[in-house]
């Protein structure tokens, strides 16, 4: 049995379905991380919904902003942006199944016996682990609800910035949400900063890297995440950043976590042998 995570998928299927294809994934017996993100600006967002809905028995998938953008379209609570290119999920005949399975998704996950945690876009420098699993919980609980089109309703917003142990309500969840599936920088104090989606380096002197915050809570842990394609794929101890940018023409990545000295795979997001033929 071979688990494998894979990066942003975007609604990139032909990428995704080569880079299962490169794995020789079984799912007879093999398991697949996904990072969240799995639909929106790519050309075929129903296309691999649909495939994981399929191969859900064997498929762990963390929700990622897009992922959340499309709940709360769908469920008529704001309006898609003129990228957004989920309309085939809202279209489809097999929607309330589709978007009831994402909707049961987590926000993070974790396994203890394996030794990864993953997240969409990563972990505030102020929360150690059990802190992040208890607070993903309050709002997969709010998703899962009777009242979950109320939450997706007051879920946009980049307030509060920093979160507090007192903050309650929507503020509460807003904050949360946004910590684990839109942060990129934030201070050394832990607020969070949304304008700055380029690499490392091109911020302003007052934030880092999330994974860079000194005296970071969750150092500990081996963290897969994505979310940021300016980034790209990027390993180092204890860091895993699988977002190397499939929907922006570049590549999907995939490694494989019970043993992650074997290196990575990647597939380019066009098929170089088609698009030569």
């Amino acid at each position: 049995m071979a688990v494998y995570a894979i990066g942003d998928v975007q609604g990139c299927y032909d990428p995704l379905r080569r880079l299962l294809d490169l794995l020789r994934f079984d799912p007879a017996t093999d398991v697949l991380w996904l990072v969240g993100d799995l639909i929106n600006r790519g050309p075929h967002s129903a296309e691999v919904l649909r495939l994981l809905y399929g191969l859900s028995e064997c498929v762990v998938a963390v929700l990622g902003n897009h992922d959340l953008t499309l709940l709360a379209v769908a469920a008529g609570q704001v309006k898609p942006k003129r990228k957004d290119t989920f309309h085939s999920i809202l279209e489809a005949s097999d929607r309330d199944e589709l978007l009831g399975w994402l909707r049961q998704r987590p926000l993070l996950h974790h396994d203890a016996t394996l030794g990864f945690t993953m997240v969409h876009a990563g972990l505030p420098p102020q929360w150690d682990l059990r802190q992040a699993l208890r607070y993903a919980a309050e709002v997969e609980a709010a998703l899962r609800g009777v009242d979950y089109k109320r939450f997706l309703a007051q879920m946009f917003g980049d307030k509060p910035r920093r979160w507090r142990d007192d903050l309650i309500g929507y503020d509460r969840l807003r904050v949360i949400t946004n910590a684990l599936t839109r942060m990129r920088f934030c201070t050394v104090d832990g607020a969070l900063s949304f304008a700055e989606k380029e690499a490392p380096g091109s911020q302003g002197s007052s934030l880092l890297p999330w994974f860079d915050v000194p005296d970071r809570r969750s150092a500990d842990l081996n963290v897969v995440f994505g979310h940021w394609a300016a980034l790209g794929y990027y390993r180092r101890p204890g860091i895993f950043a699988l977002d190397s940018g499939c929907v922006w023409g570049n590549r999907l990545t995939a490694i494989q976590l019970d043993d992650p000295i074997v290196p990575a795979w990647s597939v380019p997001a066009i098929d170089l042998a088609s698009a030569s033929a």
